[in-house]
């Protein structure tokens, strides 16, 4: 059975809800403040970079099952399911910033008609959802409603992916009645045999910022054996791929690189570090990834630094400006710390990304903004590759030496082949390998 559903927040979770929430056959209204936004998602235009969410977007538009509106009150009065996906961006201390989630539950409880499923898909802290009951108990005096946790897991760049073909779906709900209209929300995905992991609200919120923590902790970790690859003469291509082959640890974000970044990584294990401090548990391990990390960062422009000398005055190619591939999201992206370095000690930056340069520029608008990698690498000292892209991969070498005045490249992804890279003509630097 179909639910109507109404999805408040058409930011990178509340799209990638609401167009999968109708594929599923669900009739969806997304909402959000921003008209502009609006206007261009009913026309099928997308204000995040995905790979494949148009296709689902107009696809789901067409069939009538999806529509987009700025009138939250009508939206939530219409809707048996309420999903709350707005952002939980960080205050100065680490503490996720409620104040858009607040907004959204005091307009549900104004606008709370009938017996509605209230879903929390925003990543928030744990008691937020406890919270969120409490505080629409206190303002509509009943309690004909239900709260459930729905944390998302989705990958930038695989996101639409990883929304119809999840690894699991965690589910805190505390209602018979509210697991039965969930369980019908997610019905195809029961039918492809996702697990479902149902628990109380608590749990599912820990899940979410647990699973992110540990994967970061996996990056800074195999960051850190590839430093002292480096140092002992060590190839971390081969000790990574090794310790993949053991089953207990898989091979999966074993790849070393100049640091984790997104909008999901840094924020959650500063949140996990400040739920520790909340409720008197040390959290170490936590703390030290997170210090760990900026320190990989910063570590890359030391490395170009030792191997070219004094930055002054010289031009940097950066290739790669997103904090990953496929997608456009600059959010604590290496790039931001390697950038502002090159910078502050007087050199020039061109830069190149085949997503990411628009909102880069917002940040960093005096950088030379390039259409190529190689106009990029024009009369450069020096290339350093930031960003995974496929098409950095296959760079045409003798093409890029051409363009170049120096000869040296810093491959903080590991994506060249060093020996190929040398006979070329060039100095190369990698990762964890000579």
């Amino acid at each position: 059975m179909s639910q109507k559903i109404c999805v408040v927040g058409t930011g990178y979770v509340g799209l990638i809800a609401s167009v999968g929430l109708a594929d599923f056959g669900n009739t969806v209204t997304g909402v959000d403040l921003n008209e502009d936004k609006i206007n261009k998602l009913k026309e099928g235009i997308s204000p995040i970079y995905e790979p494949g969410v148009e296709d689902y977007l107009r696809r789901n538009l067409d069939s009538g099952r999806l529509k987009f509106t700025t009138g939250i009150d009508y939206a939530i009065k219409d809707s048996t399911v309420v999903f709350i996906a707005v952002g939980t961006p960080e205050n100065d201390n680490g503490e996720a910033n409620l104040s858009y989630v607040e907004s959204v539950v005091n307009s549900i409880a104004d606008n709370l008609n009938d017996y509605k499923v209230i879903v929390t898909k925003s990543t928030v802290p744990v008691g937020t959802n406890r919270w969120i009951y409490e505080l629409l108990k206190e303002k509509t005096g009943h309690e004909n409603f239900d709260v459930v946790s729905n944390p998302e897991f989705l990958r930038e760049g695989r996101a639409t992916q990883d929304f119809f073909h999840p690894d699991r779906t965690v589910l805190g709900c505390e209602s018979e009645k509210a697991k039965e209209i969930m369980f019908n929300v997610y019905r195809s995905l029961n039918l492809i045999s996702v697990p479902f992991v149902w628990c109380n609200l608590e749990t599912a919120e820990l899940i979410k910022y647990a699973s992110n923590a540990f994967l970061a902790t996996k990056i800074t970790f195999i960051n850190e054996i590839a430093n002292l690859a480096e140092a002992v003469g060590a190839d971390i291509h081969q000790i990574s791929k090794s310790m993949g082959m053991d089953g207990r640890i898989s091979p999966k974000f074993l790849h070393p690189g100049p640091g984790y970044g997104g909008s999901c990584f840094p924020k959650d294990t500063k949140a996990v570090a400040m739920f520790g401090k909340k409720y008197g548990v040390t959290m170490n391990l936590i703390e030290s990834v997170i210090d760990t990390n900026d320190k990989q960062k910063a570590r890359m422009v030391e490395k170009l630094k030792t191997s070219i000398g004094d930055i002054k005055g010289k031009t940097i190619a950066v290739l790669g400006l997103a904090f990953k591939q496929q997608t456009d999201d600059i959010r604590e992206t290496p790039a931001l710390t390697i950038v502002d370095e090159i910078l502050k000690a007087g050199g020039k930056v061109q830069a190149h990304d085949p997503k990411a340069m628009d909102n880069f520029a917002k940040i960093f608008p005096d950088i030379m903004y390039c259409h190529t990698a190689y106009d990029a690498a024009k009369n450069a000292d020096a290339v350093v590759i930031v960003t995974e892209w496929n098409e950095y991969r296959g760079l045409d070498l003798i093409k890029l030496k051409h363009a170049m005045k120096g000869n040296f490249i810093l491959d903080t992804r590991n994506l060249l082949d060093p020996e190929i890279v040398v006979a070329r003509g060039f100095i190369y630097e990698g990762v964890g390998r000579k």
